[in-house]
Order: C-alpha cells, then sequence, then structure tokens
C-alpha cells in the first residue's frame, strides 16, 4: 500500500511547480514530506523546477537499464523518477511525486494507495497563463485547453483537487487543507 505516495498532476499553466514551490517554502526542515526530483530530458534551467538534466539517448539508456521506477513522455519530453527517489516511502514518509495525466493509469497500477493530487485552473485561466507564455500556437494552447477540460481523475482512486485560479496564496491555503484530510498527514 502506497498510501504516503502524492501523485501531483495537472494541465500545462496550472501552476503545478508554482504551487509545489509555494508548498516546500512552507515545510519546517523537520517536515517528513519530500519531493521526488524528476529525470527530464532537457537543458536545466535557471528558473523553474530543479531536475537532473539529460540528453535524450542517455534518458534513453537509463530506462532500458530500468533505472525508472516510473517514466513518461509528455509535451515532447520524456521524464522519469529514479527508484532511489522512492525511498521516503520505505521511511514512512511522504512522497510528492510531480507527474502526468496520461501516466495516471500505470502509476495507480503500479502503486496501489497513491493519492492523487490533481492541480487546475479554469479553462479562461488555463488560455491566457499559456497564451502569456508564447511557447505554443494559439491552436495548440486551445487543443491543451480543451484536453484539460475533458479530463478527469477516476473515481476509484482518492483524490486531492485544488483549483489555482486565484493568488498563489490562496492556492497554498486550499492545497495545505485539502492535504490536511489525508489519514495520516503531518500536522502543521
Amino acid at each position: 500500500m502506497n498510501h504516503r505516495l502524492i501523485y501531483v498532476m495537472g494541465p500545462s499553466g496550472a501552476g503545478k511547480d508554482s504551487l509545489l514551490d509555494w508548498l516546500k517554502s512552507r515545510l519546517p526542515p523537520q517536515s517528513p514530506i519530500r519531493f521526488a526530483k524528476r529525470t527530464i530530458d532537457r537543458p536545466l534551467q535557471a528558473l523553474g523546477e530543479q531536475h537532473e538534466s539529460v540528453d535524450a539517448a542517455s534518458f534513453e539508456r537509463l530506462q532500458k537499464e530500468k533505472s525508472f521506477a516510473m517514466h513518461w513522455l509528455a509535451n515532447g519530453r520524456q521524464y522519469g523518477v529514479r527508484h532511489g527517489e522512492l525511498i521516503p516511502l520505505q521511511q514512512q514518509q511522504w512522497l510528492l511525486v510531480n507527474g502526468s495525466r496520461a501516466y495516471l493509469p500505470e502509476a495507480l497500477r503500479q502503486f496501489d494507495g497513491l493519492t492523487v493530487l490533481h492541480i487546475s485552473a479554469s479553462a479562461d485561466i488555463l488560455r491566457a497563463r499559456l497564451l502569456v507564455r508564447q511557447r505554443e500556437t494559439p491552436e495548440v494552447v486551445e487543443a491543451r485547453v480543451q484536453r484539460a477540460v475533458a479530463f478527469s481523475v477516476p473515481p476509484t482512486c482518492r483524490c486531492v483537487n485544488v483549483l489555482n485560479d486565484t493568488s498563489l496564496d490562496e492556492a497554498g491555503a486550499m492545497l495545505i487543507s485539502e492535504l490536511a484530510t489525508l489519514p495520516g498527514w503531518p500536522a502543521g
């Protein structure tokens, strides 16, 4: 049973990284809450998620060597979570893994009892945030928004939903409040 594994997911533009950074910054050093570091086939960026950066060939080699407990392809990038990143679960700590909606069925199959943390935003907010990034055409942005609107978490899994439509502090307060409802979640 992996009830202390929290699988974080949501559409691009929902503010997952910002909300996870917000949570990290408010946890005391002795907190039993850990965040899995991902391996991604992209360069390390000055801003944004700190991850293990590898090129595509190295990622594929790691995958063939079965170095990953989880791995998926999303938005043209390969993502993986190494087996060692799951050690906190063996130490009775909580572990948040920033995952992918497409990989959720496999994560549920592999890790019975995990909790889904679904961070989302309304269609208008997602659209505005994605357009401001100017990384994709308006048509690609609209396709992403429509996929986000159509997605639903399977009703059979335990899920915490956070709507990140307002300020980061308000969404963070909602996140803390929702996580506090999980059995065994550390107080304070």
